[in-house]
């Protein structure tokens, strides 16, 4: 596979972007372990892997060269790698964006570590492995199971998919490539905006010898105009700067980011060693504030009305792998065109070229986690262990403006009266609120609340004139006086309702009885009949005053689940001028 035909090319981490880096996707040997022998019989140290797959694509799908649904749950991987002679002195840092669900990692025959988490960016470094030649066989063994204690999304945990349960994702699912560093870098920078100072504050992360006579400048731009540049000597591994960025180049002195102007200012982390350049990290960010008051959720202390659309990321032929950067501008380009204004990523962490292209264009994102679908002691720290890595691998994009961790009570089934569970999700939101004090965070959408800063609510009612009878009474809604979707109240017992704002963020589903699969209540026969019934159950939700905001079920179809505006292959179902008309009404 030639260059050009590398799958996924595109640099993978644009929020932090070095120049020296090289992408390993394409084709890999690769091996299927249905016994798990592979360990036992040194495969670690063969070559005689009997299939060839196209990385990042997993198995199971026809983009990956195999397409085989059948569930496997070890799966081997073999690549052989040369370093350029440029490099050879450098650190060599092995990234893996995400691969599902327990990564072992062996470099030139020798175990080099593992890693668990199927939703989340993890590296190992190689450098001690690397032979006389330069040369790396790098292998690597992902372990996935059926568990319900394993946070797997919309992944089936049977042999079969059914209702919303979809075909599973094993193994290596987002671009694996390395990185080459000097032995001091700037290994992390976590960007606060604060629209209200004027100002931004970085916290410095910085890896290696630390030594006297570094000196790390950041040079701040913004279209290319010199904004601000400060240099701070390091001194110890973290330090924190907190700096003002007003500038006479534009009126307002500081532009903010928004659905309707995506202000990005550039940043450089330039790290010196005695005047040296020793690494160099190109990134950005936006300056916005998300907020809450009187009930509102608030955008640059302006109330904002959210009209986001249900997205989970699927494709045909690469499941939840975005199958190129088109693919990803296009599904933006079309969730605004039919005039929403964000997506409420469901059950996936999407790949961050996806976030990127959203903070270019001005999309607003809820960003969720994965679920498991049992309780216990180790499904909540293998959730709780993944979370934490989520929101500080994706603090920095502007475009998320809301955390949700939790969905529908999957995987507190019981949280309306375990004390238990509940105290899960309260401690989720408390430790989310520790690193990112910033956004709000939702716990448990769709109903059943503890502790949330948005009460958000799913209801599937097909007409208007239903949704306007159950919900004219707010009262009725938040004290649990009203139940709706199989007898599911707002808050669980033991907490009330105290003036958050209250967002339908499922509704809709609506399916055509001409295709093969389902949707959410009576299937519609024709373009005219999808049209009356979207814009009655729409215009309801609008109309309803303590309501901010919806998020519509959904943007494309997703294998058996067929209620989609878009088929699978992107097509449109109906005229999306119309689904815009009715947004902007």
């Amino acid at each position: 596979m030639t260059e050009m035909n590398i799958p996924r090319k595109e640099y993978p981490r644009p929020q932090f972007e070095r120049a020296d880096w090289m992408n390993l996707n394409g084709e890999w040997n690769f091996k299927f372990d249905r016994e798990n022998q592979g360990e036992k019989e040194k495969w670690f140290k063969e070559s005689n892997f009997d299939k060839k797959i196209i990385v990042p694509f997993t198995y199971e799908t026809k983009a990956s060269g195999i397409g085989e649904e059948v569930f496997c749950p070890n799966v081997w991987y073999q690549k052989s790698v040369t370093i350029p002679s440029e490099y050879e002195k450098k650190k060599l840092i092995l990234h893996f964006q995400a691969a599902d669900y327990i990564t072992k990692l062996w470099v030139n025959g020798t175990f080099v570590g593992e890693r668990k988490g199927g939703q989340i960016a993890f590296s190992f470094k190689i450098t001690d492995y690397l032979d006389e030649k330069n040369e790396l066989n790098i292998v690597v063994k992902i372990e996935d199971s059926q568990s319900c204690f394993q946070p797997r999304g919309k992944q089936r945990w049977l042999d079969d998919s059914y209702e919303c349960w979809y075909v599973q994702t094993t193994g290596i699912w987002q671009t694996v490539w390395l990185e080459f560093l000097n032995e001091a870098h700037v290994q992390a920078v976590k960007i606060t905006p604060d629209i209200d100072t004027e100002s931004v504050e970085f916290a410095y992360e910085v890896s290696g010898n630390i030594d006297p006579s570094l000196v790390l400048k950041t040079t701040i731009t913004f279209k290319g105009e010199l904004i601000k540049a400060f240099e701070l000597t390091v001194n110890r591994s973290n330090q924190t700067i907190k700096t003002n960025i007003a500038s006479e180049f534009h009126h307002w002195r500081v532009v903010h980011w928004s659905p309707q102007a995506p202000n990005l200012y550039d940043v450089e982390f330039t790290l010196y060693q005695n005047d040296e350049v020793i690494d160099s990290v190109k990134s950005y960010f936006g300056m916005r504030k998300v907020s809450i008051e009187n009930g509102n959720v608030l955008l640059n202390n302006i109330p904002l009305y959210q009209k986001l659309i249900l997205d989970q990321g699927y494709w045909e032929e690469s499941h939840l792998t975005p199958p190129s950067e088109a693919a990803i501008i296009e599904d933006i380009d079309r969730t605004m065109e039919m005039g929403f204004n964000g997506v409420r990523k469901h059950m996936k962490v999407e790949d961050q070229r996806f976030l990127y292209w959203a903070d270019k264009k001005g999309l607003l994102v809820w960003s969720e986690m994965a679920a498991t679908y049992e309780f216990s002691d180790e499904a909540v720290q293998n959730f709780t262990e993944e979370w934490i890595e989520v929101v500080k691998q994706h603090y920095n994009h502007p475009s998320i403006i809301t955390w949700t961790p939790f969905n529908e009570s999957w995987g507190v089934k019981n949280i309306y009266t375990n004390l238990k569970q509940q105290k899960f999700t309260e401690g989720i939101y408390h430790l989310t609120k520790a690193i990112d004090s910033m956004r709000p965070v939702i716990v448990n959408d769709g109903w059943e609340h503890t502790v949330s800063d948005i009460i958000s609510l799913h209801d599937y009612v097909e007409l208007g004139d239903e949704f306007l009878e159950r919900y004219t009474d707010k009262e009725k809604v938040v004290h649990n006086d009203l139940a709706f979707n199989n007898f599911k109240h707002a808050m669980a017992q033991g907490y009330k309702y105290n003036g958050q704002p209250i967002i339908i963020s499922e509704y809709g589903g609506i399916a055509f009885n001409s295709e093969k699969g389902w949707g959410y209540g009576n299937q519609v026969k024709s373009e005219e009949e999808f049209l009356h019934r979207y814009e009655s159950i729409t215009q309801a939700i609008k109309s309803t005053p303590y309501i901010s905001g919806f998020c519509y079920t959904q943007i494309t179809d997703v294998q058996q689940e067929v209620n989609g505006l878009l088929k699978e292959n992107r097509v449109a179902k109906v005229d999306l001028n119309k689904i815009r008309a009715i947004n902007d009404k």
